[in-house]
């Protein structure tokens, strides 16, 4: 792969890794809820889901989900429910220990299927195959180059956003300042669900 390639991955990578989207601002909101330990559950998941997804896609079943229009919406309809579903749950916790009561809680294992209902996700997944992978000389190396620069991409933005939401923690805990807090992030959630739906359209 040439620098200028490589360049134009990294520009890639920091574009779709670093802008909010589902995956900072659920690590954002779980590490201000509960910590930067328990957020890292869902930190650490999100690179892991994401590396199985570009396997996926490198295999060829990417483009299979979104040549069928049905299996497409299916997978966009289950991630939009899900976002939604955790938009509800953030909108009214008022303290930390509402929060917990709440159960805004997510599993490693959801942190990783959480990847595979973005049909976003499958998109950019596609093309870096279709623009980096396929139809290149000895595509499997470049598969091996990838795959951990996008890798430490998803993990750090990730933790980026989770340190941030651990800083906060001990200042949301005063006053009304979670429910703010929360209800911005539920409402980060909820319009990252309809952005799916509109742009699908």
């Amino acid at each position: 792969m040439s620098w200028q390639e490589f360049s134009a991955l990294l520009l890639l990578a920091t574009a779709s890794s670093f802008t909010p989207g589902p995956n900072t601002t659920l690590s954002t909101a779980l590490a201000a809820n509960f910590g930067l330990r328990r957020a890292m559950r869902f930190v650490l998941a999100v690179p892991v889901g994401w590396s199985l997804l570009l396997a996926l896609c490198s295999a060829g079943v990417g483009a299979v989900i979104l040549a069928l229009p049905a299996l497409r919406w299916a997978i966009l309809a289950t991630g939009v429910a899900y976002l939604l579903w955790l938009a509800s749950r953030l909108m009214n916790s008022r303290q930390l220990a509402q929060a917990e009561a709440s159960r805004l809680q997510v599993t490693f294992g959801q942190g990783v299927m959480l990847q595979f209902l973005n049909i976003k996700a499958w998109m950019l997944a596609l093309s870096i195959v279709a623009g980096f992978v396929a139809g290149q000389a000895q595509p499997m190396q470049r598969f091996l180059l990838i795959l951990p620069v996008m890798l430490c991409f998803a993990f750090f933005s990730n933790l980026a956003y989770a340190l941030v939401g651990s800083m906060l923690r001990h200042w949301l805990a005063q006053g009304q300042r979670l429910l703010v807090f929360n209800r911005v992030m539920a409402t980060a959630l909820a319009g990252t669900a309809a952005w799916l739906l509109w742009s699908a359209l």
